[in-house]
């Protein structure tokens, strides 16, 4: 009788938490307006070693639509070992607004050091990063600009990772999904702790204020959520952008060992997100992970296996009806194992991210 009255607690927990979400979410996607903005802007990549994707980049940058004269393109390049420079160089001839610097003497490490090269050579109060491996949409910068430009301080957008034909690059597709969800969710509820790196924009004033990367320096990375993070100290007003017009593209990993790599430097950046950040993400996670393992009680009783149940039919509705609305298209089986997978892959890359340093490449 406790265990069954203990599977009704947990039951009501998770459903109060979900619920609780889905209406942070809900929340959100409301607030997104109308863009309409030619502000100037200064695009900061950095790249290292990224000769396979920077054309595609760059091919994209020149597609979207926002005026060429209020808009720059500063790559920086952290002393690439491979052709990227060379690549880089001779695109710059073609691109007016295009401009090219090398990181030889960084004040940090790894990626916050290029982009605080780029930030500081910037010639606009609004800028915009992206990553050198992503392909924006039309709008991206349309919209960024707009979102700005009604008071945020911090602005970030949907990053989707393309699914592949790879069970690696659906977990990393699927992953990213639950996760945007998760994030924008936060937003809406006042408690903003991630962003996407890939889309994410900012008042360089408000960047300067809050010590630019200086006070992010546990870490190699967290070059978007520790950044935040010291935004969020100093209430600084933080807003999100759900447009498929603006959404950013990026390939998932090709191989585990490149995915785990990946999850091992983020979950080593969430190590130091502010304490209620850690208590809001640990019950959520954990609360998953209970109500996915309980399926396995149903042997001693079937009510045991009640949260389960919940959680599955929870997990379904969220992704029907907002996958296409975050750039994803899986399945119904695949919803099915990847939710399965992608929770069990909690588990795996926590115990990974006490192994070893990652590296920014």
């Amino acid at each position: 009788m406790e265990f069954i009255y203990l599977t009704y607690l947990i039951t009501f927990l998770f459903l109060l938490l979900a619920i609780y979400l889905y209406n942070g979410f809900k929340l959100e996607i409301r607030k997104q307006p109308l863009y309409k903005s030619s502000n100037n802007l200064s695009v900061i990549i950095a790249a290292k070693n990224e000769e396979k994707n920077i054309n595609l980049l760059i091919d994209s940058l020149e597609k979207l639509d926002y005026p060429k004269d209020n808009f720059e393109v500063i790559i920086v390049d952290d002393n690439s070992t491979d052709n990227t420079y060379s690549i880089i160089n001779s695109r710059i001839a073609n691109n007016s607004n295009l401009k090219l610097i090398n990181a030889n003497q960084k004040e940090f490490a790894g990626k916050k050091g290029a982009l605080t090269v780029g930030i500081k050579n910037a010639q606009n109060n609004f800028i915009v990063i992206t990553d050198a491996d992503c392909k924006p949409e039309i709008d991206w910068l349309k919209a960024l600009a707009s979102k700005l430009d009604t008071g945020f301080d911090f602005v970030f957008g949907v990053a989707p990772i393309e699914s592949g034909s790879k069970l690696v690059q659906k977990l990393s597709a699927f992953e990213n999904f639950r996760n945007t969800f998760l994030t924008i969710a936060s937003v809406g509820l006042n408690i903003p702790y991630s962003a996407a790196a890939r889309s994410f924009a900012f008042r360089k004033k408000s960047f300067e204020r809050i010590g630019g990367y200086s006070n992010t320096t546990e870490t190699i990375s967290g070059d978007d959520d520790l950044l935040l993070r010291e935004a969020v100290k100093i209430k600084m007003l933080i807003g999100t952008l759900v447009d498929p017009e603006a959404f950013v593209f990026s390939s998932a990993p090709e191989s585990f060992a490149e995915y785990l790599n990946q999850k091992k430097r983020h979950l080593q950046t969430s190590f130091h997100y502010l304490l209620k950040h850690k208590i809001f993400l640990g019950s959520w996670h954990i609360l998953n992970l209970i109500c996915l393992f309980s399926i396995l009680l149903a042997f001693f009783s079937p009510i045991l296996a009640l949260p389960f149940f919940v959680k599955i039919i929870y997990d379904f509705f969220i992704s029907l009806k907002y996958q296409t609305e975050l750039g994803h298209s899986f399945k119904f089986y695949e919803i099915f194992y990847l939710q399965t997978l992608f929770e069990i892959s909690v588990i795996v890359n926590f115990f990974n991210s006490f192994s070893g340093k990652p590296e920014w490449k």
